[in-house]
């Protein structure tokens, strides 16, 4: 039986693909993941087995550059060790430095290596690794920052869901409801933009439209600030900052403000909730841009860049969201026809394959 190594680590965006791929592997083959403590807060310790891997973040500071470079010198050895001891035979990355050193290592041992990249954008680590690489595992065929001469490289699946997700009945609304319900995801990073513009929008629609929300928030003082807010607006809220089963208690929502990290609107999309999409600004290679762009080039979002909300505009789009719903339900049935060959059995039958090829 094959040995299998999923590396993972960081953000939600990294992890929770990994736990997909984990759950499609697992019956198949011997299958472990690698992670940092960053990314081990997402992982459900009894369901998943896996182990904690320490790796620098080499330009952390630039005063501490030396003493860093040392210490991912050593992970690299470290790594080289780790793989070699539990004869792993394939590796599986979903970017983020902390993968490097191992994927680094795994070329030394001549182990099979594959990358999973979910954005539209290729992740910096894997741009790095994807010359040793057998292949990419994506969702995007016109995957951008990728060099020509790696395009035979691109192994495409639709994009992976958690399986609960797959499971759960997708939202079938023909009409909404008097009360529409809306879904604020800020995500783990820059979610300021969404406790402050985005919370003071809300309240200024609850006096136009019936409305509940149920939102991400970045930490217990927002939580009580937006909390104080909204019940002295008389606005049904629930409040929350990290919640892996969102979507599924959420999948009978109406509407979602969110940014647009890769699993996040993937499954937006694959349960009919159409969604405003507002990248974050700083993300690297601007790939939440990129993600939210294969959305709204298939009519499934509206897209709106942050330097271009102010409270006023977004007010308005929401208000015509909400009032005129032609175009709502025009880019749900777009959604319907996006996901509808997206399966659990698909992809799991896809990635089974790519992994017994010898």
């Amino acid at each position: 039986m094959k040995k299998i190594l999923i590396v993972t680590g960081g953000s939600g965006g990294h992890v929770i693909p990994s736990l997909s791929i984990y759950d499609i592997l697992k019956d198949n083959f011997e299958v472990q993941i690698a992670t940092d403590s960053r990314g081990s807060k997402y992982i459900n310790k009894i369901n998943y087995n896996f182990s904690l891997i320490d790796v620098p973040n080499l330009f952390s500071s630039l005063f501490l550059l030396p003493y860093n470079l040392i210490k991912f010198c050593i992970s690299i050895l470290k790594s080289y060790k780790y793989l070699k001891s539990n004869k792993y035979n394939t590796l599986i990355s979903t970017g983020g430095y902390m993968s490097l050193p191992l994927t680094l290592a795994s070329n030394l041992l001549n182990i099979k290596t594959y990358i999973f990249e979910p954005n539209s954008v290729i992740g910096r680590t894997n741009n790095l690794t994807i010359r040793f690489a057998q292949k990419v595992i994506c969702y995007d065929k016109n995957l951008k920052g990728i060099s020509k001469k790696f395009l035979n490289k691109l192994y495409l699946i639709n994009p992976l869901l958690r399986k609960e997700i797959y499971e759960y009945q997708k939202n079938e609304k023909k009409k909404l409801d008097k009360q529409k319900k809306i879904l604020i995801i800020g995500g783990s990073q820059g979610a300021k933009f969404f406790d402050e513009i985005i919370s003071r929008t809300i309240i200024k629609l609850s006096k136009i439209q019936n409305i509940s929300i149920l939102q991400q928030v970045i930490d217990q003082t927002s939580k009580e600030n937006i909390k104080d807010l909204y019940q002295k607006n008389h606005i049904e809220h629930e409040l929350f900052d990290f919640d892996d089963k969102l979507l599924i208690k959420a999948a009978n929502y109406d509407l979602a403000i969110t940014r647009s990290g890769a699993s996040t609107i993937s499954e937006l999309a694959y349960l009919n909730i159409p969604f405003v999409a507002i990248p974050f600004p700083y993300a690297k290679d601007d790939h939440q841009y990129y993600n939210a762009k294969f959305y709204e080039k298939n009519k499934c979002c509206w897209l709106i860049m942050q330097k271009d909300i102010d409270e006023i505009s977004f007010l308005d789009l929401m208000n015509k969201i909400l009032k005129n719903q032609n175009e709502y339900f025009f880019k749900k049935k777009k959604m319907i026809e996006l996901t509808k060959e997206n399966t659990w059995e698909k992809n799991k039958s896809k990635l089974i394959e790519l992994i017994n090829e010898n």
